[in-house]
């Protein structure tokens, strides 16, 4: 069992919180506090080596540059994945960007399928909505149970020799359902589809191995992953990445090019990352890496999954809760108070201090699955607490609309 009061010590704002000087943070799924070893890794490259990696010839830029090609054999190993297969980009948003631009764009025929679920977040399924238009692909949505369950017979059905790329999220940031992607891969190429799963709400949360489940692209965050933000992470099979064409050109990603346009691009993953790159951020989700691993992932996702029990135990005894995704194994606990709307919902409880987010979360289709157009979620850390849990059950249990009318008034 984790020693959350220990673990508290490690972050800032959790002190703060402990001293009653900030509320109860509930929206881990947006995302995550940092503990102070990554702020430390973060100032100490604008205190002791704020320099430009890969290009100086002087001591200083070389051991920079070394701890930033070590952070990616670091993020490697952390999905069981080779370091000629990692990405640096600008974040999960940045990485399904350039999966569907630098391999959809380039690959898609008319009359292609691109198969996904209607559960995805816009960073993904806008990017595809734009390579199929491009491509005269088409978007086509494997079916969801009701409550927005997924089933892997609906998916077999789904599948056909039409379907050339599969992108999923492998835990939706709204229900927190775990897709079976090993299966779902092995089935994508059993048609010839290549696989592509959103991992931004799983990397943090769940042990991962991409050689294991064979899939062909991983995008994550590192700012969900108690990292800094601004930096995400493609992880693609070095035989595809090989084959694709960088979306974005500049210094640091070529080999040479001449006043004739004659262009020689370095090898993967180098010629995917042009220009200066997010050198403190990089060092910082080595930090976070490093942070994750010494608590282990299974403890995290054990930590969670009893906090997410808990709170759920504590909902279904009320009749003015709807709860939509009760059964899920993964912190993400999404609900309505019956009779008032899901921001008013937020804004009272951020007046009783509990941080949570309320809306669509980016999910703009699957209103049309769950029959609501917003929700409140309620995502757990393994740094949340019982008591934390059991105070957030308090207040939901006397909320009126009455209490939430004042509250958005004042």
């Amino acid at each position: 069992m984790l020693d959350v009061a220990r673990i508290r010590q490690d972050f800032p704002l959790l002190r703060k919180a402990d001293r009653g000087e900030l509320g109860i943070y509930f929206d881990n799924a947006a995302t995550m506090f940092k503990p102070q070893a990554v702020i430390d890794a973060v100032m100490r490259y604008y205190t002791e080596g704020s320099v430009n990696i890969h290009r100086g010839e002087y001591d200083l830029s070389y051991s920079v540059s070394e701890a930033y090609d070590a952070a990616r054999v670091k993020v490697a190993h952390f999905i069981n994945a080779d370091s000629r297969e990692i990405i640096f980009t600008s974040g999960a948003t940045g990485s399904m960007n350039l999966v569907a631009m630098a391999y959809a764009e380039s690959v898609l025929k008319a009359g292609d399928v691109i198969l996904t679920l209607e559960s995805e977040h816009a960073s993904s399924i806008l990017p595809l909505m734009r390579a199929a238009k491009k491509t005269g692909a088409r978007i086509e949505y494997i079916p969801l149970a009701e409550g927005g369950r997924f089933e892997l017979d609906a998916y077999r059905q789904a599948l056909h020799d039409r379907v050339k790329l599969v992108a999923v999220a492998h835990v939706s940031n709204v229900l927190g359902y775990v897709l079976p992607i090993a299966k779902m891969t092995q089935l994508a190429h059993a048609v010839g589809a290549v696989m592509a799963v959103d991992g931004a709400q799983s990397v943090p949360h769940l042990a991962t191995d991409v050689k294991a489940w064979d899939i062909d692209f991983l995008s994550f965050s590192s700012h969900k992953m108690l990292g800094p933000t601004g930096v995400g992470i493609l992880y693609g099979k070095k035989a595809i990445l090989d084959r694709m064409d960088p979306v974005l050109l500049g210094g640091g990603s070529n080999a040479r090019f001449d006043r004739f346009g004659q262009l020689m691009l370095k090898e993967t993953p180098t010629k995917f990352e042009p220009g200066t790159p997010a050198i403190e951020g990089v060092l910082g989700l080595s930090a976070a890496i490093d942070y994750l691993q010494g608590i282990g992932m299974d403890n995290v996702f054990s930590a969670e999954h009893a906090l997410k029990e808990r709170l759920v135990n504590g909902l279904r005894s009320m009749e003015h809760i709807v709860l939509y995704n009760a059964d899920a194994p993964t912190g993400i606990v999404t609900f309505n108070v019956k009779g008032i709307p899901a921001q008013d919902v937020a804004f009272y409880l951020n007046a009783n201090g509990i941080m949570v987010r309320s809306g669509n979360h980016c999910a703009k289709v699957l209103v049309d699955v769950i029959h609501t157009p917003d929700t409140v979620r309620a995502s757990l850390a393994f740094y949340n607490t019982p008591a934390e849990v059991d105070r957030l059950i308090d207040v939901l249990r006397s909320v009126t609309l009455e209490a939430c009318i004042a509250v958005t008034i004042a």
